[in-house]
């Protein structure tokens, strides 16, 4: 009898055993099911961990120690189950049950061959009909694919309207770092896009809220948790968020996130509170757009059919309070500004600051030291170039009045001018070349631009010396290379200058080399790519194709230039090699003289490219090419953001040639002297073009090849 018990109950616990296996294993197999690990590899420092619906992942941060994220896949639950940083010692959570929440605001584009079609600018999206939508989030299945020092957590689906897609959340080794991003796309035509974003949460998770004000100082708030939705201004793009365990920085990519306008106004970027836009139940804190813009052009973001579109932010935790945190977000920009690099300076182009016009000759008060001169010099400018007279002013005379404005320029121009800040007199003048132009010669030049039948090209003013009057394109040219004077195609292919430079291209204006070729600023935006806008890029390709050594300089072709702006996400700067700034009186010609021999690299600050050599030679000279055609190319670089890749651009004069490099195996802040091998038998010409994780880069000019 007893034997007959022992039996069963042998008999009974090994079923009991066999079953729980079972339900294990079922549970395992849902598991791996619901999310997909084959393309993650064990070997890249981070762990994950998945059990039932929950992904715990962890990351080496750097010295914070490891970055951790439990993700619930739990429909109805928070995503973000826990956020915090681990250390050998403890585990200490910053954030806990919240939500990635966007808004898509959709609206129509206008593709007019005749204003550039997805490259335009003279578009107002917000005078058209638009709408916001929540993107909404069903969380269906996720896969984990390691690429290079990268872990992408990508978790299906997403929808608004006609966008389809999914979340990616990217992890960055060796820093506190994730990217969050709705990557959507539409099979609609013609369409036009904005995009809010942040962290939701039912219940209250944040303490306080932290952000920089525009004069720069730290302003804190205590979180009440039924507060309505409110827009607020910041400086560094950045709202933060608060707990007992740490901060948690949220923030858009800094030059990505803002499409082109003729103003860097400060739109209140960020927000915080419950239901934000009536359509993000719960509490958030998280970035934004004003649709309506300055409320001149407002041509918002391109969304082509079936183009992935990225809605990110970022996220950057800490152990510290929020100002400690804010200071390591602003490293990733420099504190807002460009660095100095042995060698260079800095020259920022194209500024229709009217100072002129508005305040010196209304004869109102002239600051010692105008806000606009203590921009520049913040955010580490060395030269500026000015397109003074812009819509104000008399550019083809009377000529007393063109004569009073131009001396007034030069005359403020010298005053403000010193050992680390030269402002130089510029002008567009949108005469004689067609569509629009930049001037700029290398000391004061007097000019009027109209001359009648009976006045000569040149006279001599008892007042003002040596004027040149200009009537017509050939005598343009002739004043620029009297002068040593350059001109360049200003938002070339687009606005007002659309189908320039190609309309003129066998001018023998354009051919000269006083024509120094155009200017690069972002536009179009379209969040789908992984740089800023090619338009000006692809430009310069075609340029070096046609046989002619032309250059691009960056430009910002902005307005008003106050603190209260948002500059820096509307600024680029050329870095040119210039060992120290010429003084005003003696001229700037050494400045034209890097340009036009394209010594020089342009960046959006975070990434830098202190040299460049193709077979042993800089950019704006010629290298010999072996037989094989066999090249070394080498190239120094610094950066903030993680890389994402470098490009090596070359031609034959007739097509042009791209060899992408993946540098996802980068870490944030970090230099290295790369060198790569290519194939450019045959080539022309050759360049290079570096972008980070965030959409920043620098691009050289060419290295010629025979």
């Amino acid at each position: 009898m007893t034997c007959f018990r022992n039996k069963a109950i042998f008999t009974f616990m090994k079923s009991s055993v066999l079953f729980l296996l079972l339900i294990f294993s079922l549970s395992s197999l849902q598991a791996q099911s619901l999310v997909n690990l084959s393309k993650f590899n064990k070997r890249s420092g981070v762990d994950v961990q998945v059990g039932g619906k929950l992904i715990d992942v962890k990351w080496p941060a750097g010295k914070t120690g490891s970055g951790k994220l439990i993700l619930d896949l739990e429909k109805g639950m928070p995503l973000f189950k826990s956020i915090g940083l681990e250390t050998k010692a403890k585990y200490t959570e910053i954030a806990a049950d919240l939500d990635p929440a966007y808004t898509l605001t959709i609206g129509k584009r206008t593709l007019d061959p005749k204003s550039g079609g997805w490259d335009v600018f003279f578009d107002r999206v917000p005078r058209k009909p638009y709408k916001s939508h929540a993107v909404k989030f069903d969380k269906r299945s996720a896969s984990i694919t390691s690429s290079g020092s990268q872990t992408v957590i990508r978790i299906s689906d997403m929808q608004a309207e006609s966008f389809k897609g999914a979340l990616e959340i990217t992890l960055y080794n060796g820093s506190p770092l994730f990217n969050v991003a709705a990557v959507i796309a539409t099979e609609v035509d013609s369409t036009a896009i904005l995009y809010d974003a942040g962290l939701v949460s039912k219940e209250q998770v944040w303490q306080n809220l932290a952000w920089s004000d525009v004069k720069n100082e730290l302003q804190t708030t205590k979180v009440e948790h039924d507060t309505e939705a409110t827009h607020q201004e910041v400086k560094y793009r950045t709202i933060i968020g608060q707990t007992k365990g740490g901060s948690l920085a949220l923030f858009p990519s800094p030059h990505q996130y803002f499409y082109p306008l003729d103003e860097a106004f400060n739109l209140k970027f960020t927000w915080y509170g419950q239901n934000y836009a009536g359509l993000l139940p719960g509490y958030g804190i998280g970035i934004r757009q004003d649709p309506l813009g300055d409320k001149r052009f407002v041509p918002w973001f391109n969304a082509p059919p079936k183009t992935a579109q990225r809605l990110n932010f970022f996220c950057l935790i800490g152990a510290d309070a929020p100002a400690g945190v804010l200071e390591e977000v602003k490293k990733f920009t420099h504190g807002d500004s460009y660095v100095p690099l042995p060698g260079y300076k800095t020259m920022a182009s194209h500024f229709h600051n009217e100072f002129i016009m508005d305040v010196v000759l209304k004869g109102l008060p002239i600051p010692e030291k105008p806000e606009f001169k203590e921009v520049f010099e913040k955010a580490g400018v060395n030269i500026v170039h000015l397109a003074e007279f812009h819509g104000p002013g008399h550019p083809k005379g009377p000529d007393e009045e063109r004569l009073k404005e131009l001396h007034a320029l030069h005359e403020q121009c010298e005053r403000l001018s010193d050992n680390n800040f030269l402002l130089l007199p510029g002008e567009e003048p949108n005469n004689f070349y067609g569509g629009h132009w930049l001037s700029f010669f290398p000391k004061p030049v007097n000019w009027i631009m109209s001359r009648k039948d009976d006045m000569p090209f040149v006279t001599n003013d008892p007042k003002y010396g040596k004027v040149y009057r200009i009537g017509n394109k050939e005598e343009m040219l002739k004043l620029l290379e009297l002068e040593k004077g350059l001109a360049w195609t200003a938002h070339a292919r687009t606005k007002a200058s659309t189908g320039y430079p190609d309309a003129y291209k066998e001018e023998p204006f354009f051919k000269s080399e006083t024509f120094m070729g155009a200017a690069w600023k972002a536009i179009p935006a379209d969040l789908s790519w992984q740089t800023l806008s090619k338009r000006v890029l692809n430009l310069l390709d075609d340029m070096s194709n046609w046989g002619l050594k032309k250059h691009i300089i960056a430009e910002s072709d902005i307005f008003t230039i106050t603190h209260q702006n948002e500059m820096y996400a509307h600024l680029n700067v050329n870095y040119l090699q210039l060992d120290k700034l010429p003084d005003f009186k003696d001229g700037w010609q050494p400045v034209l003289d890097a340009m036009q021999k394209g010594k020089f690299f342009v960046s959006t600050g975070e990434v830098l490219l202190p040299s460049f050599t193709v077979n042993g030679k800089t950019s704006g000279e010629t290298a010999k090419l072996t037989s094989s055609g066999k090249t070394k190319i080498r190239l120094s670089a610094d950066w903030t953001f993680p890389l994402n890749f470098a490009e090596i651009v070359s031609g034959d004069g007739k097509e042009v040639y791209r060899e992408r490099i993946n540098l996802n195996n980068t870490e944030a802040f970090g230099k290295k002297e790369f060198e790569f091998t290519a194939n450019l038998k045959n080539r022309k010409w050759v360049r290079v073009e570096l972008w980070d994780v965030a959409v920043n880069g620098a691009f050289t000019q060419q290295v010629w090849l025979e």
